[in-house]
């Protein structure tokens, strides 16, 4: 794939906008496939300053102007980390099957939680006689479903996909960050 320069006064010319990222309950499929853009995250670089994400160690949730946030909500963490997420967006975008419909994690929604986790944890082969589920208050509390994000928090744009491929992602974030509304054309929605 040939590189391409985007310059960053073509895009925005007053100041970089800040970006941030979130994941939730799901595989990290998504977060892989931001940073499947490769070299082009240099040339992203010109257009944004990076807050919380994977190329940063930064563990708080800042001001900022775009917010990929993908995962479901399986869990209180999660739901506190999406409403504390959002109030610091400007602009959420739902990133991947999980965030918008609970993806592969919603497959647990056909069982009841608290049965599930008696049945891991007290009787699953290969556990130790007499183990019982966790119940540290460390541990965040699972939910009795898992829910998409849209369904706690207002959702700005959806970005489908299992994951969204990496071109997906970039040609997303350019359209933004030039001010238009986003369109995938033919070939960059996938569901495999």
């Amino acid at each position: 794939m040939t590189r391409v320069l985007i310059h960053p006064h073509v895009l925005h010319p007053k100041r970089k906008l800040k970006l941030a990222t979130v994941s939730l309950a799901g595989c990290f499929g998504c977060h892989m496939s931001f940073l499947d853009i490769d070299e082009r995250l240099l040339d992203l670089l010109e257009l944004v300053e990076f807050d919380r994400s994977p190329l940063t160690d930064i563990k708080t949730i800042g001001r900022c102007d775009i917010g990929l946030i993908e995962g479901g909500l399986c869990n209180a963490e999660n739901v506190q980390v999406l409403r504390e997420f959002r109030a610091h967006c400007k602009t959420l975008v739902a990133v991947g099957a999980c965030a918008i419909n609970g993806g592969l994690p919603a497959q647990r929604n056909q069982r009841d939680v608290g049965q599930m986790l008696r049945d891991v944890y007290g009787s699953h082969k290969g556990t130790v006689q007499g183990s019982r589920v966790p119940n540290d208050p460390e541990l965040p509390l699972p939910l009795n479903h898992v829910h998409p994000i849209h369904e706690v928090v207002h959702v700005d744009y959806f970005l489908p996909g299992c994951p969204p491929s990496a071109e997906t992602i970039w040609s997303f974030l350019i359209d933004l960050l030039a001010g238009r509304t986003p369109e995938l054309g033919p070939g960059l929605i996938h569901y495999d």
